[in-house]
């Protein structure tokens, strides 16, 4: 007899009822209920055991859908069904046998049909690392949280982290992770190095904090400078997904809402062309996003999860554009020499950080350190950086910017202006609008009378254009004509681009809009 537990099933509709009321009785073990529907843990097999820093590093668990076929497997592992049949005995008279039967599909479906599951613990998220609770406790014990909901499926197997970290342990804690850990990268300030602690501490506080997370940017202006390590720290330690970069809307779409679907906590985009324009508007809507809606690949109905993962990428001199600026944090690297692969490692506080993090030991050691920090933060109170101002993101940006500074961190957020210098949006428009200003100043003008302004002249053999080339363009780089400058300039009315601005009124005749620029310098 296979199984522990004995399960009596008999007709059609009396199979239904026996088995919904055995799974709502917890007939099987490890089973909740997500979004209405039953879900299994189970162990993934068959993963990598020390992936690289830039490559996939999933949980070792995941959460599956129960399906008709998987609720045949689990009922044969778990539980012995059975019905009562008739047959002879020896005597020529009746009698009654059990008989071990798998249900069949339909009637299984069935059982998973409704969304109704009382008594099934409800899973709210998988995590591979400990978190606060909003009540500032840390979950740290593996398996499923009913406080929270949460399922710790630990990457990295933790002792207890004790609730007061002594002194000692805290200064140890510090000492290591920017004087070993973080201390050989080549920071272009010390806000790039405070930014990426708040960055690799995120996933902790997330559901402490209750807040959006911003795009992460980590970009370099030289190959070789250790962005990748950089990503693969919370990925280690998290979960990672490594994604190549979709340059279509609809593709960038498709792939967010399949890593949703996974379970890791950290998604990076890797190893962009040096340059690319980060103005997606796919990617402004997600990290504003605390759920994600979306139609199922490969169905037609719509699905919303949670968008709890620290979105990443990674390249060489990066831009941001659109509404991609006031939504990002960046971490820049300048190693300001020609080879930085060939700086010396036996002068590194950690020789080889980028195998030296792929060993679980070594991982152990980072999320002991940083969940040392995060506790004794608590411990005094969790004190936030009442002056910071990151739009959606003040939460995080207080929080983060609160931990930091009771660590004696200077410089988070502080390359804010940085950003603003990478918005490849923000550059043209101030230079279209400066140009603008310096051939027809505050005169109101039609878009026609404008785009008329724009054509180059010819003096004999020689073209001449008075907007040395800063007249604006539309997205694929050609010059727009009146209709579309009208549409582009009544979009931008009233948004200040550095010390100029764009204001708009009707003509005398009231039939034509005209637009102007004003500058405050």
């Amino acid at each position: 007899m296979s199984g522990s537990t004995r399960v009596q099933v008999g007709s059609g509709p009396e199979t239904i009822r026996v088995l919904k009321a055995e799974l709502t009785g917890k007939l099987l073990p490890d089973t909740y209920v997500c979004g209405g529907a039953l879900v299994h843990m189970e162990t993934v097999s068959g993963g990598q055991v020390n992936p690289a820093a830039d490559e996939d590093s999933p949980l070792p668990v995941t959460a599956s859908p129960i399906t008709p076929a998987t609720l045949a497997g689990l009922l044969a592992e778990h539980a012995y069904v059975y019905r009562l049949r008739s047959r002879k005995d020896g005597a020529g008279g009746a009698e009654l046998v059990e008989e071990e039967v798998t249900p069949p599909r339909e009637i299984l479906s069935s059982v998973l049909a409704g969304k109704t599951w009382p008594g099934v613990p409800p899973l709210r998220g998988v995590i591979g690392a400990p978190v606060l609770r909003r009540d500032g406790t840390l979950l740290q014990r593996p398996g499923y949280d009913p406080a929270t909901g949460l399922y710790l499926a630990a990457k990295v197997t933790l002792p207890p982290v004790p609730d007061h970290p002594s002194p000692e342990q805290v200064h140890a804690a510090r000492d290591f992770l920017l004087n070993r850990f973080l201390r050989d990268f080549p920071w272009a300030s010390p806000a790039d190095c405070a930014n990426y602690i708040a960055l690799l501490v995120t996933p902790i506080l997330r559901h402490y904090t209750r807040s959006l997370t911003p795009f992460a940017l980590i970009d370099a202006t030289m190959p070789a400078s250790g962005k990748s390590i950089l990503t693969g720290g919370p990925g280690m330690l998290y979960g990672q997904r490594v994604m190549p970069w979709a340059y279509t809307e609809e593709e960038l779409r498709k792939g967010i809402t399949a890593v949703l679907a996974e379970q890791v906590g950290v998604v990076v985009w890797d190893n962009l062309a040096e340059g690319t324009v980060i103005d997606s508007p796919t990617l402004a809507l997600l990290v504003t996003a605390g759920v994600w809606s979306d139609r199922q690949l490969g169905a037609s109905r719509n699905v919303a999860t949670v968008n709890d993962r620290l979105w990443m990428a990674t390249g060489n001199n990066l831009q941001v554009g659109g509404d991609m600026a006031s939504r990002t944090v960046r971490v820049h690297l300048d190693p300001n020499m020609p080879r930085p692969e060939q700086r010396d490692q036996s002068r590194f506080g950690i020789p080889h950080l980028d195998q030296w993090i792929t060993v679980p030991a070594n991982q152990h050691t980072v999320l002991w350190h940083l969940l040392i920090l995060v506790l004794d933060w608590t411990n005094q109170g969790a004190p936030r950086a009442c002056g910071l101002s990151m739009r959606q993101f003040t939460p995080w940006a207080q929080s983060l910017g609160g931990f930091l500074a009771h660590h004696h961190i200077d410089g988070f957020l502080g390359n804010a202006a940085d950003v603003r210098d990478i918005d490849e949006d923000e550059t043209r428009w101030r230079a279209f609008l400066s140009c603008w200003h310096t051939l027809h100043g505050s005169a109101p003008m039609t878009a026609a009378e404008l785009r008329r302004s724009g054509e180059p002249t010819r003096i004999g053999d020689t073209e001449h254009d008075p907007w040395d080339g800063q007249f604006i363009t539309t997205h694929t780089g050609r010059l727009p004509n009146a209709l579309a400058l009208g549409r582009l300039l009544t979009g931008q009315v009233g948004r200040w681009r550095g010390d100029y601005v764009i204001r708009s009124a009707k003509n005398d005749r009231g039939d034509r809009n005209t637009f102007w620029v004003e500058c405050h310098a």
